[in-house]
């Protein structure tokens, strides 16, 4: 039947311009490296294929101007990927900003437990528990023990050294 109609057999209006496939892949779900793959060994068979066409037949080079349809979506592919790249990158934080992260969360708490640090900054528990432990080492901060529990302080923060100065 010529002209047939695909909605007999399940198609919709618009499902070839639904998602973006790329050699029969969505590209949205693809990683930047393998977008970028994609697109450069498509280019590569392109531009190759236009390289040996110009330098063989000569005379046909206008054949070369039809690679287009196969260049375009490859351009489009490399670009998306190289834009990709930047989103997927995980931020780095310095150590001093860390430290501020947590000595920042112990001034807003009054005291903080290794745990609770970990659930309210970037730190794991047990890099908090070492930077904890560090900065009161160093006397920088004040290590408070309640009901089996570690919790830290900082210096001058009194609501429960008072306490404990006077009930000793």
């Amino acid at each position: 039947m010529c002209g047939g109609s695909y909605v007999g057999r399940g198609m919709r209006h618009g499902q070839w311009r639904r998602g973006r496939a790329f050699l029969w892949r969505d590209a949205e779900k693809m990683s930047p490296g393998a977008r970028i793959s994609a697109a450069l060994s498509v280019l590569l068979v392109v531009g190759l294929s236009g390289v040996f066409l110009v330098a063989f037949v000569p005379d046909l080079w206008w054949i070369f101007t039809t690679y287009f349809w196969v260049a375009f979506p490859a351009l489009g592919l490399l670009t998306s990927g190289i834009a990709a790249l930047g989103e997927h990158r995980p931020v780095r934080v310095s150590e001093e900003q860390r430290e501020r992260e947590l000595l920042e969360e112990i001034r807003e708490s009054g005291e903080i437990s290794a745990a609770a640090a970990a659930a309210r900054t970037s730190l794991t528990v047990a890099e908090a528990d070492r930077r904890l432990r560090e900065l009161a080492e160093n006397g920088h901060i004040e290590v408070r023990a309640r009901g089996g529990a570690v919790f830290y302080a900082l210096w001058g923060n009194g609501q429960e050294t008072g306490r404990m100065e006077g009930s000793t």
